[in-house]
């Protein structure tokens, strides 16, 4: 156990947190590795808020009439500083999220990622042109920048989902206050860090560019309910976004919302299934099943689902389950001892419904004192109503079908709609599930898993995941407030709709 806080501590010292900031605090940080004491943080008091707000606004007005591409300068400086940074601060995400070690790098190159996104879009904030039904008058759109932004993040992508929403607005001229989580908030701490050090290269940015808040609930309250704050971009679960979004409508605000998901994939008749099997294990039992796209319903064509079943507990059964910095382990811990208890409570209530488990059990042998749960498979005869619940744990319900219109039907019947996908051979099977009638996700794939997806396409789902989309694509236009224009360059002034009006 020494020799494991000595490691931590280092990659603390790396990402220059010192001791004056990682002790004497009030809020705990403990890693879900094995339950240690990786810092007492410092929260920030309710009473700074107005501080926060304040410099937000100062540095909202000097940031907005930057050139677009010399606020892109920052964000590339920002990615040279993450590449530097990746190793450490993918060691820091693995210990306090409790992540395997490539999945704690993978986030970490998220952010890279997004970054260069971000650095071509600097160039490429584009409006339209569009023709007036007036002589002499041209009519166009554009874009500005909306104001401070503030981002609430869960646990589960302590830095990832920050990134995806810091580097999108600050090139488009938006400062950005940064809630985490109160079980994450060292990689916040390191990634304000990390931004500084961008910062310092840059040169002319003014302050208050990024803040980052250490706190719990009270904080993130009144980041919501503040009119300084125009934009509001939150993670989490359907509960927390039912409080958020009624505040931030209430004061006409904008949210992007990024709530639950409770994925499914469709294994159709013709489908490869060694592709998806490999498919399965990684998208239901990565980062313990704790994704917001984590496969959580298999709905499998009754002629290959038993097949599938027996080669998925085969697959399960093998899997090194462990201390997530180890060589070759490939499922973590659960991030506390709640989340291990609700994944007990669910298989329990599958149980009740009719469901026949495969593993769920907590492992104790050769892991360390965090919370290991062998990852399970529940063959239920139906979608109950816990199977349409989401568990932040790695349990993977498996159904029939028939006919893949009933298979649809069975995958778009949950409240969430986040992520889907479909495995089949069968074209019209595959068109099909991304046409209008099939997958209402906000994400829809073919052949490839639900989980995993890459930062050139707009992030996000519909129903209670939130309709909000961050990342790529158009998602930028969340970050900025949409203007008309028209110009008369006449010597008339001819009114729309042929209105006369002279006097």
């Amino acid at each position: 156990m020494k020799d494991i806080l000595m490691t931590a501590q280092t990659t603390l010292e790396n990402l220059d947190l010192r001791a004056a900031e990682l002790t004497g605090g009030t809020l705990k940080v403990t890693s879900p590795i094995d339950g240690s004491l990786l810092a007492e943080v410092h929260e920030t008091p309710l009473t700074e808020m107005d501080a926060v707000f304040d410099r937000a606004q100062k540095a909202f007005k000097a940031w907005r009439v930057i050139p677009a591409p010399r606020r892109g300068e920052l964000i590339r400086l920002l990615c040279e500083e993450l590449r530097a940074a990746k190793d450490d601060l993918g060691a820091l995400v693995s210990w306090e999220a409790g992540k395997i070690t490539s999945e704690g790098l993978g986030e970490v190159q998220e952010m890279i990622d997004i970054c260069d996104f971000a650095v071509g879009l600097s160039r490429q904030l584009y409006g339209l042109t569009i023709a007036s039904e007036r002589p002499g008058h041209r009519m166009m759109e554009t874009w500005h920048p909306a104001g401070p932004v503030g981002v609430i993040s869960a646990f589960n992508f302590p830095v990832a989902v920050w990134s995806w929403n810091a580097a999108l607005a600050l090139v488009c001229g938006d400062p950005v206050i940064w809630k985490p989580s109160e079980k994450t908030p060292l990689t916040a701490m390191a990634c304000q860090k990390v931004f500084e050090r961008a910062l310092a290269r840059f040169g002319d940015a003014p302050d208050g560019l990024l803040q980052t808040l250490i706190g719990g609930s009270d904080i993130g309250e009144a980041l919501v309910a503040s009119e300084a704050v125009p934009v509001i971009s939150a993670t989490g679960s359907t509960r927390m976004g039912r409080a958020v979004a009624p505040i931030v409508a209430q004061r006409f605000g904008k949210c992007i919302l990024e709530l639950g998901g409770n994925n499914a994939m469709i294994v159709g008749a013709s489908a490869d299934l060694e592709m998806a099997v490999r498919a399965i294990v990684f998208s239901a039992v990565g980062t313990a099943g704790q994704r917001c796209t984590t496969l959580r319903r298999l709905i499998v064509h009754t002629s290959i689902k038993d097949e599938l079943v027996t080669r998925l507990k085969k697959a399960y059964a093998g899997l090194p389950i462990g201390n997530p910095l180890a060589e070759g382990t490939l499922v973590g811990p659960l991030v506390d001892e709640a989340a291990g208890a609700a994944m007990t409570t669910a298989l329990q209530a599958a149980e009740a419904e009719g469901g026949v488990v495969f593993g769920g059990t907590r492992v104790t042998e050769g892991v360390p004192e965090g919370v290991y749960m062998q990852p399970a498979i529940v063959e239920m005869p139906g979608q109950t109503g816990t199977v349409k619940a989401e568990t932040f744990a790695p349990i993977l319900y498996v159904m029939g079908y028939d006919d893949f219109d009933q298979a649809i039907q069975i995958q778009n019947d949950v409240p969430q709609g986040l992520s889907s996908c479909v495995f089949t051979l069968n074209m019209r099977e595959a068109e099909q599930f991304l046409a209008a009638a099939g997958s209402d996700c906000g994400i829809a794939n073919v052949n490839i898993g639900p989980s995993g997806a890459e930062i050139g396409g707009a992030f996000g789902g519909e129903k209670e995941t939130g309709g909000g989309r961050e990342s790529g694509s158009d998602a930028w236009k969340s970050y900025m407030r949409r203007q008309t224009n028209t110009v008369n360059y006449s010597d008339a002034l001819p009114l729309a709709q042929g209105v006369k009006f002279d006097i």
